[in-house]
């Protein structure tokens, strides 16, 4: 039985999501982001104070796209075996981990947690998540999914950050009704029913203590990490 210690934001769910699409058995604990992650408990599973963190018997994985390449490599799903196709996987899930995520995180926290105090901060990844939205659409033309027309663990990396376009006030921001073939893809995955159901878990926190916890967790802002 996996043990899945999570929280609902975008790098949570793509675990949740890809335990629903493979269909093993775990166990979720939730955490609030506000100081569960400072815990003893905790930081002994992820010196880096972070979720999603999974333990599947003696083996403990941390960074979601890791643990997304691991839970792959276990079961056989959700990585194709042709070494070209694996290798776009992989290079698609890199690009999600190095581009999308990161860039977006700091669009949440200067937008958002630090309230545009720092407006030309706030356009630099504002623009670039942009600029990373069209480079989304350029590779979906002609294509399914993200590494070709097989449904992948890249897609599972993207999904979540993609839907904070739609379901986050920051999505005024963004420009994703500009791309086509990045609406028909996510329409498309948004539709699978175990992408139903992984984004129900865990159950999120209410939207204010959410917020709260963000912005305590923000190193520099708030408090958690000082």
């Amino acid at each position: 039985m996996i043990e899945l210690y999570t929280d609902a934001t975008p790098n949570g769910l793509k675990v949740s999501i890809a335990l629903e699409e493979i269909g093993l058995e775990y166990n979720t604990h939730r955490l609030y982001l506000g100081g569960d992650q400072m815990t003893d408990e905790f930081t002994r599973l992820n010196q880096n104070q972070k979720i999603p963190v999974i333990k599947d018997g003696d083996i403990t994985v941390t960074e979601s796209g890791a643990i997304l390449y691991y839970l792959a490599e276990k079961t056989g799903k959700l990585l194709p075996k042709d070494i070209a196709e694996r290798t776009k996987t992989i290079e698609m899930l890199m690009l999600q981990m190095s581009g999308l995520g990161p860039y977006f995180g700091q669009l949440l926290v200067f937008a958002a947690a630090w309230d545009n105090k720092f407006p030309a901060v706030t356009e630099r990844y504002q623009k670039e998540v942009n600029r990373l939205l069209g480079v989304m659409n350029t590779l979906l033309a002609g294509n399914d999914y993200f590494a070709g027309n097989h449904y992948s663990i890249a897609d599972i990396a993207f999904f979540p950050w993609v839907r904070m376009c739609y379901e986050h006030p920051i999505g005024a921001l963004l420009e994703t009704d500009k791309h086509s073939n990045l609406i028909r893809w996510y329409e498309t995955v948004a539709k699978r029913e175990a992408v139903q159901r992984g984004l129900l878990v865990p159950e999120p926190h209410p939207p204010e203590e959410q917020f709260k916890a963000f912005v305590g967790a923000v190193v520099g802002l708030g408090d958690v990490h000082s």
